[in-house]
């Protein structure tokens, strides 16, 4: 059928749904390498994260090599600041601790800025020994302060240090850390470490995490510090009665069937069962006015 007369803005999203948009495309080889020349740290620090600009694996290195050598001798702490974020952006934690060695700041903001930046950069380059070192220098050996310093997307300082002092190998020195500043979380983990090496003091640890977590009602949490102690004392040799039968206690007080499915060692999973995370499993079982006991 004819479709007679339209009306215009009819006729124009005719028109534009008739013509097929084209995708935008990378910037050209040769305006790239112009642009790599004349475009300053925030311009190449966005470029990195722009599929039009740092379209390639190959172009993303030679924005990170520009950033290496665009003020080769800065004269501000900004400059070098700026530089060693651009290049952290760009993924190039190796890159950015080469700039921040440019200068080394005196006591103060400038200091801490700067150590901070270099924790960061050597943590995302997985150069352990470096970061513990930079965040004992920022609390000028306070370790205790590490437990109240914010690193960022809920990262703490003393549980940061820890995590690089274990991956040197170094777990009595990790479990160590913890203890300055122990919760029941910090004492379970300093457990896991210790008790390749001393079963009987990581036993000892996570019988202070269950008094900590008992005593808050943190009955979740309490079921997952007796499923640890009974793996690390069977990991040692033991029988583990004593947190099995204290688990199976607290599981049936709390109506936990998932957690005792477990230690019946059932191989086929009932659906009737309910997974601690869901709602009404031990993990989201709060106070209670007839509190279990571990």
């Amino acid at each position: 059928p004819a479709m007679g007369i339209q009306p215009l803005p009819m006729l124009l999203s005719l028109l534009a749904a008739a013509i097929p948009l084209s995708e935008p495309q990378p910037m050209a080889e040769e305006r790239f390498q112009q642009w790599l020349l004349e475009s300053d740290l925030q311009q190449l620090e966005l470029g990195c994260s722009d599929p039009l600009i740092g379209a390639t694996g190959v172009r993303q290195q030679q924005i990170r090599d520009r950033l290496l050598v665009l003020h080769p001798a800065p004269d501000s702490f900004e400059l070098v600041v700026a530089n060693a974020t651009a290049l952290l952006t760009c993924g190039s934690p190796d890159s950015a601790a080469r700039v921040l060695n440019r200068i080394s700041p005196a006591v103060g903001e400038e200091r801490r800025r700067w150590l901070r930046l270099r924790w960061q950069a050597a943590a995302a380059g997985l150069d352990h020994r470096e970061a513990a070192l930079a965040l004992r220098r920022l609390v000028n050996g306070d370790l205790i302060a590490l437990a109240s310093l914010e690193l960022g997307d809920g990262r703490l300082g003393l549980d940061q240090l820890a995590e690089h002092e274990a991956a040197l190998g170094r777990q009595a020195e990790a479990a160590a850390v913890l203890l300055l500043a122990p919760n029941p979380q910090r004492l379970a983990q300093a457990a896991d470490w210790l008790a390749g090496a001393d079963a009987a003091a990581a036993d000892q640890l996570l019988e202070q995490a269950l008094d900590q977590a008992a005593a808050d009602q943190a009955w979740g949490l309490a079921v997952e510090l007796l499923e640890l102690q009974l793996s690390l004392q069977l990991a040692a040799g033991g029988d583990g009665a004593r947190p099995r039968q204290r688990l199976q206690r607290l599981a049936a007080q709390l109506d936990d069937r998932y957690s005792l499915w477990r230690l019946e060692g059932g191989d086929e999973l009932d659906l009737g069962l309910r997974s601690p995370r869901q709602p009404g499993g031990h993990a989201a079982v709060g106070d209670s006015p007839d509190a279990p006991s571990p």
